[in-house]
């Protein structure tokens, strides 16, 4: 018994290797071999606090959060079937290192399954009734399917997720820092499931598939709570479901932080601190537009100035501010409430966007009557906006009178300072810099992200605005007053000079700042 004892404690000295002084392991700062790093099964890994660092050809190095926990290093060096070393690791940047490094992928399909297998239970029959019934159960597999897609979606700051099915799978993609990551492929037959339970959470219609639906939902991920806006689509393969995921704990984003030039601020804030007039910010889908003017509306907001806002639908909700959503079920269009807006005795008319002959013409009307009118327009750059409110009806005397600037704007991804390293261009990109910059690129200039923990293996961390500003000045309201447009966008291409969005682009690229791929999908070819 005694030598049985003493085989069983010789046995577990083996297995963990002499220990001399235990090393410290930055994982914020240390990339993690991925590939290698999955030989430690998912569960196994997040149970003990442990990942796998390194391969040393007789012996692996393993990081744990508890490097004292002795039946953590058997269990691991059992299941690895080789001596392991131990190096310390941090908690919190243990548990982002295995998002990374699993990306809840095993969970999600783990959780799929599931749900594969209750539907198979049923002869591949959706019982929407159980479904129903079944809602405030957390357990249920669909239930913990979309907490685990909520919850891998916050930790990874993702600002759109989207449900797809197609010919043969569900596909589940995330949208972070603008880009589209796919996360996890299922059974196409848990999309049903999956969709009937979001919409019961939204509050819409499960019985109605043939038409696009949209609603909103809270939900609380860990520390975070999210307001998610729900938007159905019905496809030839079932509904696809795109939910806007906004972090309510993150709040609004003050004007000073989007990422504007100063000359940029300081024209920008002159203009929306005027007593009348219009102020528009453009650019494309997803550019920030709603973000900068929400910045503009916290300028703005004082006990003494009446801010009333229309939208659609309202993405953030502040305080002192009156906030209408647009209902066009009901008839309650862009048109009608702005109609009602002029009799609320209203400093401040905040409109969505400007999508049509009467919302524009009726925010015009706003702006000559002594109210100050923010919205946002859909164009390519400032320079072209006078030019989509003339194509939708408005007349050149009233944009001159009325439009005091045109802010415009994108989002460009920030290249991760952790993992940041000196890039050298491909073929493609070089044509492209020759083309775009007129004087040789200084060597280690140009930089790109190579991935890691911090960044969860993109290379980029965040987005900063990059911005462009027209403001109607006397000269240029007179070029418009004579109806030429081409002469008006020729003095307002030469007013903006050297401050374009291509230009501020260009810069940060040349400063490290972002990399040549985003730089290119910015500016284009065509530009001089």
């Amino acid at each position: 018994m005694e030598n049985e004892l003493q085989a069983k404690m010789w046995d577990g000295v083996e297995r963990r290797k002499p220990r001399t002084a235990m090393p410290f392991v930055d994982l914020f700062r240390q990339e993690v071999d991925l590939q290698l790093a999955q030989n430690l099964p998912e569960t196994h890994a997040r149970r003990l606090l442990a990942v796998l660092l390194e391969d040393r050809a007789d012996t692996w190095l393993v990081g744990l959060a508890d490097p004292g926990n002795l039946r953590a290093q058997d269990t691991i060096s059992s299941l690895l079937k080789r001596p392991i070393e131990v190096a310390r690791v941090d908690k919190d940047a243990l548990q982002m290192t295995l998002d990374r490094v699993y990306g809840k992928t095993e969970q999600l399909g783990e959780f799929a399954r599931e749900v594969e297998r209750d539907i198979d239970r049923d002869n591949g029959i959706v019982d929407l009734n159980l479904i129903g019934a079944s809602l405030d159960d957390v357990d249920a597999p669909v239930v913990k399917l979309l907490q685990t897609i909520f919850d891998h979606a916050a930790q990874v700051r993702a600002s759109d997720i989207h449900i797809e099915p197609q010919e043969k799978k569900l596909v589940v993609r995330y949208r972070i820092d603008g880009a589209l990551y796919v996360q996890a492929e299922a059974d196409l037959k848990i999309a049903s499931p999956l969709v009937v339970r979001l919409k019961l959470m939204a509050g819409l219609d499960i019985a109605e598939k043939r038409l696009p639906q949209d609603g909103r939902i809270a939900v609380r991920s860990g520390i975070h709570k999210l307001d998610v806006r729900v938007s159905t689509l019905p496809t030839l393969y079932g509904e696809s479901v795109v939910l806007r995921v906004l972090m309510q704990q993150q709040g609004l984003v003050q004007l000073k932080e989007t990422g504007m030039h100063p000359d940029v601020f300081s024209m920008f804030e002159r203009a929306i601190k005027s007593p009348h007039g219009i102020v528009l910010v453009t650019g494309p889908t997803g550019s920030g537009k709603t973000t900068t003017l929400y910045g503009a509306l916290q300028m703005l907001n004082q006990p003494d100035v009446k801010i009333l806002t229309c939208e659609d639908p309202v993405e953030y909700r502040m305080h002192g501010i009156v906030q209408v959503q647009v209902n066009e079920k009901i008839g309650l269009n862009f048109a009608r409430v702005l109609r009602s807006f002029l009799r609320q005795d209203p400093d401040v008319i905040f409109i969505g966007e400007i999508r049509d002959q009467e919302t524009a013409q009726i925010a015009t009307r706003a702006a000559m009557t002594g109210h100050l009118v923010l919205s946002t327009l859909h164009t390519n750059d400032a320079v072209t906006t006078p030019g989509r409110l003339i194509d939708m009806g408005i007349p050149p005397y009233m944009i001159a009178s009325t439009l005091l600037a045109v802010l415009s704007q994108r989002l460009l991804r920030v290249i991760c300072t952790y993992c940041k390293e000196p890039y050298t261009p491909n073929d493609d990109e070089s044509a492209w810099l020759k083309h775009h910059v007129k004087e040789p690129v200084a060597p280690g200039s140009l930089a790109h992200g190579k991935g890691c923990t911090r960044c969860n293996g993109f290379g980029y961390s965040g987005r900063t605005g990059v911005h462009e500003i027209l403001e109607m000045t006397p000269p240029l309201a007179r070029a418009l007053r004579s109806g030429d447009l081409s002469e008006f966008e020729r003095d307002a291409a030469e007013f903006m000079g050297n401050t374009t969005i291509e230009h501020r682009v260009l810069a940060l690229m040349l400063a490290g700042e972002t990399t040549v791929a985003e730089a290119m999908k910015v500016v284009s070819w065509a530009e001089d």
